[in-house]
């Protein structure tokens, strides 16, 4: 088996900020990590056009039907994880729509199972497991950008024409290669030496967090800046969604919690219904036919279409 050539990769070199990490006392210590992660948003920013194609790209095609799916190992694999699993609750989408897997399967995302992501083909298998297809997205998530079984999943998702986004904290990495679009903050070298659960990880959250986020928005789960489809599953979030009611509307109290029931408990209907003066059944038809996004459906109530 061929060795790994980790001196070629910036995410396993040595940081010479923290040579001494060891031996400073604690405050020095975490400052010295805090100095480190003040990078990461600035090699995120570099990112920002691919990020913003990336988002449209999946919009095209979640629109079609298609899914956002996240595949990645170790940290990378949990992150994807991680924000897939936030999207139901935040934007009262399916669990289908978006998805996250990792290389070892359900117990790697608790226990470390660092050998998986060694195999291209269980890449693939875990992808042909998800029938993905080519109105899908799949992100490839690998901070050293060369971890084979993120590579394999990519290079059959481009097979069957699946549109491929790869997330990378190395500039040209095989990975970034592979894919159609690269999204690649270099954030340098970590604070412990190879630790990319540290800046790598931030980085790949913060563009993971663009990346679900922006798509959400311009898929109409977003009005102003409140998540109006979000589920109100517990007592917080029922009062959450009668705050987001009061909010887009400026109704008391009173009302917000009137049309939350009328609505039958949906925030993004009772807004509409407040605001069109409609009933719960022409809103649904309204914002059905404007794709759920608010502000399109209204102003087709003003043109009176």
């Amino acid at each position: 088996m061929a060795s790994i050539d980790l001196d070629s990769l910036i995410t396993e070199s040595r940081n010479t900020k923290t040579l001494n990490i060891d031996e400073v006392n604690t405050i020095d210590m975490v400052k010295m990590i805090n100095e480190e992660d003040k990078i990461v948003p600035l090699a995120v920013e570099k990112e920002l056009h691919n990020i913003a194609c990336a988002i449209d790209r999946i919009v095209e095609r979640l629109q079609m039907g298609g899914r956002l799916i996240y595949i990645g190992a170790g940290t990378s694999g949990r992150l994807g994880i991680l924000d897939a699993s936030e999207c139901p609750p935040t934007y009262g989408v399916s669990e289908e729509l978006v998805q996250g897997i990792i290389a070892g399967g359900h117990e790697a995302i608790f226990r470390a199972k660092e050998g998986a992501e060694d195999s291209k083909e269980l890449g693939i298998d875990d992808l042909k497991e998800k029938n993905i297809n080519s109105k899908d997205v799949v992100v490839g998530l690998a901070a050293s950008g060369r971890t084979p079984y993120v590579i394999g999943g990519l290079e059959y998702a481009n097979s069957i024409d699946a549109f491929t986004i790869a997330v990378t904290c190395n500039g040209e990495s095989d990975l970034s290669k592979v894919a159609k679009i690269s999204i690649a903050p270099v954030v340098g070298p970590e604070v412990v030496t190879g630790s990319t659960r540290l800046k790598s990880g931030t980085a790949q959250k913060l563009v993971l967090n663009m990346l679900s986020t922006g798509t959400m928005i311009k898929l109409g789960k977003v009005y102003g800046n409140l998540m109006v489809d979000v589920k109100p599953t517990n007592e917080k979030l029922v009062e959450r969604a009668k705050g987001i009611i009061q909010s887009c509307t400026r109704c008391s109290r009173m009302v917000a919690e009137e049309y939350f029931e009328k609505s039958n408990r949906d925030v993004k209907i009772a807004i509409f219904m407040i605001l069109t003066e409609k009933s719960r059944e022409e809103s649904i038809i309204i914002l059905n036919e404007n794709k759920g996004i608010i502000t399109k459906a209204l102003e087709a109530v003003s043109k009176g279409e």
